[in-house]
């Protein structure tokens, strides 16, 4: 009877250590997927948010101060990174592999000066265009990055692209021409500086390149922000004193008005790093060409969303030429992508 039992014991079916494992790992796989999406999520959201309380900000809630406005982005991207980095410090444990963060040299601290100016500049172009011009032609504009990219690589760093990928460029310049020619709410100066931030953040990243292509001077995209937020500001106070010498006063008197003011500010100011923070995140979770696919998509989520929210007219030309644009995006990206 014993034996008999023993017997029937060995014929139940066991879980084997290799079946375990498979759905630990599919947990741990579904367990990320559900991470990246959250991360893609925030960061849609909170791009689209700062880009649309932008726009409502300074050309439906009155507030015509993008200078200032820029000001309160990068101080508390400053003051922001720099808790975040503390915060990492202290609890780093001390066996950790990673190395310590290591101040910057007098040659590293001028370049990323640099770049700080310049990533200040396409800043406040856009949020001084943002006055002037709807999201959805603002956004048509600033698909052209890569066009204005590979146009300073080569001005800048003779960097030669593949015939293929030049030819890729037409589109994306065409499609702009078109929506420029059916925008009903153009205008030449907020035009003017969409295109100007355009090429700035082209420019900002030629330079990146250029400027801290050692392995000893690379920087993460949030160290990089740690450390150019404080030159933006030092840059931006006496620019919103000198070209916007009422905004201080303007935004004292409107947080004594209506109290929502300042949470709107803090709001908005908070979104401007957390489109930092979560870009960071979503890029070291995804591959590029991700990243590239959901900008595209980003952009076209930001211009329906602003149409909705803001009503603003659109014609089909202009519709079209965003499309055209997108497409010679896409076909820019593969083109990048073979000539690997």
């Amino acid at each position: 009877m014993k034996q008999q039992q023993q017997e029937d014991r060995a014929l139940l079916p066991t879980t084997s250590p290799a079946s375990a494992d498979a759905g630990a790992g599919a947990s741990s796989y579904s367990s990320g997927q559900l991470c990246t999406a959250g991360l893609v999520a925030a960061w849609y959201a909170s791009n689209i948010g700062v880009l649309l309380l932008n726009k409502y900000l300074l050309s439906v809630y009155g507030f015509r101060y993008p200078v200032f406005l820029t000001a309160c982005h990068m101080s508390a991207c400053a003051l922001l990174s720099s808790l975040l980095a503390a915060a990492t410090n202290t609890t780093k444990p001390s066996s950790s592999s990673s190395p310590p963060r290591r101040p910057l040299s007098r040659g590293q601290a001028a370049r990323v000066a640099v770049l700080g100016a310049v990533f200040c500049g396409s800043v406040v172009g856009g949020n001084v265009s943002l006055r002037y011009l709807p999201v959805s032609f603002n956004q048509a504009v600033g698909a052209t990055t890569p066009f204005f990219t590979a146009l300073i690589a080569y001005a800048i760093a003779a960097r030669r692209e593949a015939g293929a990928t030049y030819a890729a460029l037409v589109p994306v310049v065409v499609g702009v021409v078109i929506a420029t020619g059916g925008e009903p709410s153009f205008h030449l100066f907020g035009f003017v500086m969409c295109v100007g931030a355009t090429a700035g953040r082209a420019l900002k990243t030629v330079l990146q390149g250029i400027l801290l292509s050692s392995e000893e001077e690379k920087l993460n995209s949030m160290d990089l922000l740690r450390y150019m937020a404080p030159v933006a500001v030092v840059l931006l106070v006496p620019a919103t004193l000198i070209m916007e010498p009422e905004a201080l006063g303007a935004a004292a008197a409107l947080a004594r008005e209506d109290p929502s003011f300042v949470w709107m500010l803090l709001c908005n100011s908070s979104l401007a790093y957390l489109v930092n923070l979560t870009n960071f995140l979503v890029t070291k979770h995804t591959s590029p060409l991700t990243i590239q696919v959901l900008g595209n998509a980003k952009g076209a989520v930001a211009v329906v969303v602003s149409i909705l929210i803001f009503r603003n007219p659109v014609t089909v030309m202009g519709m079209l030429g965003y499309g055209v644009t997108i497409v010679g995006v896409i076909l820019y990206g593969e083109a990048k992508k073979r000539s690997k």
